[in-house]
């Protein structure tokens, strides 16, 4: 690691722990009721206690569970179908008004419908997270595969490569940056709408740990699971760029 990105690193865990220290500083002096705003001490000591008693690592894997299964579901469909369209002219030009019309369908408009179909269930969550995580990926597949190099989709021809051939030589690797960049995306959705699903369906997870602590005005418990939330996100962040640097390693300079 180079010496500026071993001190932009420092500085952004300098800046963490000041926004802790300001946050600790004005619980301290009660600048808001401690039920509506713990110290980040009390939100840790929860935080621990869910963790030993074994109670929020349960919740833990149930969100983590339902995010990365509509995360995948959504991955597979987004950028099989976004392939397909964004190697084809002719089916972005037929199929992209109707996409630019559904892209800004927020998922929750879809809850009602989901839960009509498929009730306040398993498969209604993975339904509304598998659509509101698709939209990143499909647009991203389909202007990545759009954006290649139409000198290549020549060469292709002239070699006599077929469809298949053309998508895994020169389309996909082209059109991997855009890909993981819809999928950095709709991982951030999933994780968003686990936690909605979970509060609407009431299933067993971080959601609904939130939501009854707020209920019955248990704010370390609270802060403890929002803490958790945060660091599932960043987790598997840096663990969905590494799968980045070393799928698109061939991208970076020699040396």
């Amino acid at each position: 690691m180079s010496a500026s990105r071993i001190l932009w690193f420092a500085a952004s865990i300098l800046v963490g722990l000041c926004l802790v220290a300001i946050w600790q500083l004005a619980a301290d002096a009660r600048l808001v009721s401690p039920v509506f705003l713990p110290g980040p001490d009390k939100a840790w000591a929860a935080l621990e206690r869910g963790i030993a008693s074994g109670e929020l690592l349960d919740k833990l894997l149930g969100t983590v569970g339902r995010m990365v299964w509509g995360w995948l579901l959504a991955s597979l469909l987004g950028i099989g179908v976004g392939a397909l369209i964004g190697i084809s002219p002719a089916a972005r030009a037929w199929l992209g008004p109707t996409l630019e019309f559904l892209r800004p369908l927020p998922a929750s408009a879809i809850v009602p419908v989901a839960i009509a179909f498929l009730g306040l269930s398993e498969g209604m969550v993975l339904a509304v997270i598998g659509f509101g995580a698709l939209w990143p990926m499909l647009l991203a597949t389909v202007h990545g595969f759009a954006a290649v190099e139409p000198r290549l989709y020549e060469v292709s021809r002239a070699l006599g490569l077929s469809r298949w051939e053309v998508i895994g030589k020169i389309a996909l690797p082209n059109a991997l940056p855009d890909i993981f960049a819809g999928l950095r995306l709709g991982l951030t959705v999933a994780l968003i709408l686990a936690v909605v699903g979970e509060m609407l369906a009431s299933r067993e997870g971080l959601g609904l740990w939130i939501l009854l602590s707020a209920r019955a005005f248990r704010a370390p418990d609270l802060f403890a699971g929002v803490i958790l939330l945060g660091l599932v996100g960043f987790a598997s962040a840096l663990l969905l760029s590494a799968v980045e640097r070393r799928a698109l390693r061939w991208r970076l300079p020699p040396g």
